[in-house]
């Protein structure tokens, strides 16, 4: 049977088998491809040449153009929202000395190298200083539900859903509550603050909720009933441990994320599938993201400590889908041989594939050093392993 990338990447997210294992590359900002890698690529399979749009300016990505979501059979489409029509507290990104430096519209400062920059790093953070509730109250906070964020959001869903009989990820306006908590006043400060500041950390993170929620009503009641996959994001781990105790995670995050994801799902007008994406070691917070409601996992960070693809698939398997975590993307995707990226891929197939559950893209997004060589003994490996026999 012949399914459609819709149909598959549904039977996927429903631990079902369909007739190969679905495809992503560009569907959200968590698993697309550098602008530069994606120019080299574009050059090493003979397609014309095209300006690269960005898509993410802070992570340098590219917009995988048409032909090649065509060329590469890709099956999973993004549907961001577009930015607001109020500039807020957001500044263009301009050239400063060596670096281009812009402003987020939650006025945290980043800069990029001008010469040979790969992406843009945090620099200033807006809530450095900031102690009290009451400061939170005067903060000029951006507007979550800005009309000109829709404007096209039911236009491109309805495209892909019924047009292209593509699956789609409905974006977030921002990072993760926790994540934008961190961003907004370092994370050393925050970290503080969840020991020491208790009230105040809590109001922070229940600010940031309240707005979330606001974007995620108005953005399910605008794409309607075809939405099947929404993402949220925060990074919980590094590549050794947690970035906290479960203990503090329990009492400072979890209800957070446990009122945001139940929020949304009541908003929903159909069943939708949570995609959560933090990266590092998180095997010991899976189980309270579960209870979150959270039921697909991206990434799998292979070479995290006990991120172990055939034990995850084993221990939580019935109730996660693993979105990524393909292939190693720190040192076999970009520094390995072509036949080490096939051993590579095949074996992440071999334990993340059965009974469905699983779709493919890299550890995060592809980098600016990964070769097209390589990227493409990735893909025609999964063309050749990731079919399910029938």
């Amino acid at each position: 049977m012949q399914y459609t990338s819709y149909e598959r990447v549904k039977a996927a997210l429903n631990h079902k088998e369909s007739d190969k294992i679905p495809f992503d590359l560009g569907g959200s900002v968590l698993t697309g491809m550098n602008r530069h890698c994606y120019k080299r690529l574009r050059q090493y399979l003979g397609m014309p040449e095209k300006e690269i749009e960005i898509v993410d300016t802070m992570q340098q990505l590219a917009r995988i153009d048409e032909d090649m979501i065509e060329r590469l059979k890709v099956d999973v489409r993004c549907v961001d929202p577009n930015p607001p029509s109020k500039k807020g507290l957001a500044r263009d990104a301009e050239l400063d000395g060596n670096y281009y430096k812009m402003t987020d519209e939650w006025g945290i400062v980043w800069k990029m190298p001008a010469v040979n920059g790969h992406y843009f790093d945090m620099v200033e953070r807006p809530l450095a200083d900031t102690e009290s509730v009451e400061a939170l109250d005067a903060f000029p906070w951006p507007d979550p539900v800005d009309p000109a964020r829709f404007a096209t959001l039911k236009q491109r869903a309805d495209k892909y859903v019924l047009e292209d009989k593509k699956a789609y990820i409905l974006g977030r306006q921002y990072a993760g509550i926790w994540e934008t908590a961190l961003w907004m006043s370092g994370f050393e400060k925050f970290f503080c603050d969840m020991m020491l500041n208790e009230d105040y950390a809590h109001a922070l993170m229940d600010k940031i909720t309240e707005l979330k929620m606001q974007y995620w009503e108005k953005a399910l009641e605008t794409v309607g009933e075809n939405v099947l996959i929404i993402s949220e994001a925060d990074d919980l781990a590094t590549q050794k441990s947690l970035l906290c105790s479960v203990d503090l995670y329990k009492k400072v995050v979890h209800p957070y994320h446990k009122k945001l994801f139940n929020f949304i799902r009541k908003k929903a007008k159909n069943e939708v599938h949570i995609f959560y994406h933090t990266c590092g070691a998180v095997v010991p917070l899976i189980p309270y993201l579960i209870e979150e409601g959270v039921d697909v996992l991206n990434p799998v960070q292979v070479n995290a400590a006990g991120m172990d693809t055939a034990f995850l698939k084993k221990e939580f398997g019935k109730d996660m889908t693993f979105w990524g975590g393909g292939v190693d993307t720190q040192h076999v995707l970009p520094f390995g041989k072509p036949a080490e990226v096939r051993e590579e891929v095949k074996h992440r197939i071999e334990t993340l594939a059965r009974d469905g559950g699983f779709i493919f893209a890299g550890v995060h997004n592809i980098q600016s050093d990964v070769p097209p060589e390589n990227f493409m003994a990735m893909w025609e490996t999964l063309q050749e392993y990731g079919v399910y026999a029938k």
